[in-house]
């Protein structure tokens, strides 16, 4: 898991075009959404791979996942295609939100409360 969100917040900083057109509009400075995004997964995702700050981390995680779903919505409300960009069937986008979100907010609230049997 740490592994997952450090890479996931290295890529905000090599393809910020990636990302930023699915910040909701609502937010006034998505460079620097995106940019907070990115740190934040980085410094989790090193938080979880160090076992002192794992359950910390872990709950870190939990609340940031929480705090995306507005962007998944948002991309559900523009039809799950970005001008120019990304562009997929709109299931995709409901399987995001309605399914893989809370597995992955379980997996991490899973770690947080079990940071010794995480590996």
């Amino acid at each position: 898991m740490g592994y997952f969100y450090f890479i996931a917040g290295i890529n905000h900083f090599l393809t910020p075009d990636f990302y930023i057109p699915l910040i909701p509009p609502f937010f006034s400075n998505p460079s620097l959404i995106n940019l907070l995004s990115g740190i934040a997964e980085v410094l989790l995702g090193l938080g979880i791979l160090y076992f002192p700050t794992r359950s910390r981390a872990a709950w870190g995680v939990v609340f940031m996942l929480i705090a995306f779903i507005p962007a998944h919505w948002y991309f559900i409300q523009i039809n799950t295609c970005i001008d120019g960009g990304l562009c997929v069937p709109a299931w995709i986008g409901w399987v995001r939100l309605i399914l893989i979100q809370p597995i992955l907010i379980f997996w991490a609230y899973w770690v947080a409360k079990h940071p010794k049997i995480y590996v």
